[in-house]
């Protein structure tokens, strides 16, 4: 087995949602749409039915959607109107219009996207 990797072996991307709505938080549908629009839109395949635990009272929800890239998670927190998306792919991918979807979709009012390239022997 090599002692370093290949490069390109993958994209990570952290990205933090300020400002959302508090009910699009706590909505298994409104994450599940979400979920499916990404999935779709950047051409990813689930390898199985996407995990959602929603918190009782008027906690968030934690996702996760296991792809044969890797996966997609997110953890809402509705009672600071935030939310943290994590999505690895073991391949290069392109950007996904992540401020303008959760904007759309959770009202966020601010979105920090970080991509970090994965895999590099520096």
């Amino acid at each position: 087995m090599p002692d370093t990797l290949e490069l390109g072996e993958g994209q990570e991307w952290v990205v933090d949602a300020f400002g959302c709505d508090a009910a699009a938080l706590r909505d298994e549908g409104k994450l599940r749409a979400l979920f499916s629009l990404a999935i779709c839109e950047l051409a990813l395949h689930p390898v199985g039915p996407l995990q959602l635990h929603a918190f009782p009272g008027h906690a968030g929800i934690t996702a996760m959607q296991m792809l044969s890239e890797s996966h997609l998670t997110a953890h809402s927190f509705p009672e600071r109107g935030y939310v943290a998306f994590n999505l690895y792919c073991c391949r290069p991918r392109a950007d996904w219009a992540w401020s303008e979807r959760l904007r759309d979709a959770l009202g966020a009012a601010r979105v920090t996207v970080r991509m970090l390239e994965r895999g590099r022997a520096e």
